[in-house]
């Protein structure tokens, strides 16, 4: 049997929304999302918080995670990147528990709307189609090739992506997704040796756009509330 770790990320500094991990959302802090549903899915041996803050640390131990380490100083700023922070969670597990693990599925703190259901099956595609490592995403809304657009260095105004032939209808442009930040996967030897998402077989699994809020401004928390509060009123 493959051995799974999930990790949960979570530095306690944001300047988009300010400690957006710990912030109470329908009656319980926001990171408690994650751990519950990595814990109700059933596919872990051991759920690992990484973060910088004793707050955050101390929220996630209340709800079921493991927290055993401190992230330094160097991961827990603007410019560290995630991959780095990820797989600096992934070492020290493995150390930790002494213990190699198959698979590591990290789930975003800031992703709260994705299902239990959405963990099983990005992971069972991935485990299906051979996956290196596997993103999730959404339904654009926008396609570079026909309604976004960029500014040139000598100024002009421009497509972001051209094609050969004009497109007319959004609907008529090559599909595009944007990424949610709610679910990643890995090959252990992908998490360790690679640095970057992108790779010939990463795969993609596609969620729809009302559990696809990733929470970086006060006004995404208002969505959020919304669709939990519509969710809990059905």
């Amino acid at each position: 049997m493959n051995a799974a770790l999930c990790t949960i990320c979570a530095r306690g500094g944001s300047k988009g929304v300010q400690n957006k991990n710990c912030k109470t959302i329908n009656g319980k802090p926001l990171i408690a999302y994650s751990i519950q549903q990595a814990l109700s899915s059933g596919l872990f041996e051991h759920v690992v918080v990484s973060t910088d803050s004793d707050t955050i640390a101390d929220i996630a131990v209340d709800h079921g995670a493991e927290v055993f380490f401190k992230r330094a100083p160097e991961l827990s700023g603007d410019k560290a990147g995630k991959i780095a922070v990820i797989r600096d969670a992934f070492i020290r597990s493995e150390q930790h528990f002494n213990q190699q693990f198959d698979h590591l599925v990290d789930l975003d703190a800031t992703a709260p709307l994705r299902s239990v259901q959405d963990i099983h099956q990005s992971f069972q595609q991935f485990l299906d189609n051979e996956n290196d490592n596997l993103i999730t995403a959404m339904p654009s809304r926008r396609s570079p090739y026909f309604n976004l657009i960029e500014v040139s260095a000598n100024g002009a105004v421009q497509l972001s992506k051209q094609l050969d032939t004009v497109i007319t209808r959004r609907q008529d442009s090559p599909k595009c997704y944007d990424m949610n930040a709610s679910i990643y996967i890995w090959k252990r030897e992908t998490i360790l040796n690679e640095p970057t998402l992108f790779l010939p077989k990463t795969g993609l699994y596609v969620m729809p756009e009302e559990r696809s809020i990733d929470i970086d401004t006060p006004l995404d928390f208002e969505f959020v509330q919304f669709i939990l509060d519509k969710n809990n009123a059905k």
